[in-house]
């Protein structure tokens, strides 16, 4: 694989570590994953943007415009095409096999695809920019302002990632 396809400058690691950690808590909410998969599934969002532009807001660094999530998506469109989408879809494949060596295949593609997602989102992190707001209600509105422009309209997910995120921003 070229360097090109390979982590983040160090620079970007704090806030690489960051979003990784934001993304596993905010992932695991009641409801958020099945949103998140309906996005992604049904209208081909991509959920680590989805994640980012959460997290950018949530975490204080900065309202998203278009200009940024266009960077942001070229900067991952080739980790995505050739590595996420392609172990996504072995995955997917190896669903319910019976068979116990066909499992554990599975659990190891989908450890290999998490490795690459983490990949993409240290990509993503390096468009962070330094934290500018401290105020729970002002990080808040950053984030579902971030997440509506990503989505560029009303899903039936947005309530659901939107509940779900105030009540992430409450608790932490």
């Amino acid at each position: 694989m070229t360097d090109r396809l390979c982590a983040a400058t160090a620079g970007d690691a704090p806030a690489a570590a960051e979003l990784w950690r934001f993304s596993t808590r905010f992932y695991a909410r009641r409801g958020v994953a099945e949103a998140l998969l309906g996005l992604q599934d049904r209208d081909g969002c991509d959920i680590n943007l989805v994640l980012f532009a959460l997290w950018l807001g949530i975490s204080g660094r900065k309202r998203a415009t278009r200009a940024l999530f266009a960077a942001a998506e070229r900067d991952t469109r080739a980790l995505r095409r050739e590595l996420v989408e392609p172990l996504r879809a072995l995955r997917r494949r190896l669903k319910g096999q019976a068979d116990p060596d066909l499992r554990r295949l599975r659990a190891e593609v989908q450890a290999l695809e998490l490795a690459a997602e983490q990949a993409v989102q240290r990509r993503l992190a390096s468009h962070a920019g330094p934290v500018f707001a401290t105020d729970r209600a002002e990080r808040l509105a950053a984030a579902q302002a971030n997440f509506r422009l990503y989505l560029g309209r009303e899903t039936a997910e947005t309530a659901v990632i939107c509940a779900a995120l105030a009540a992430f921003a409450e608790q932490n």
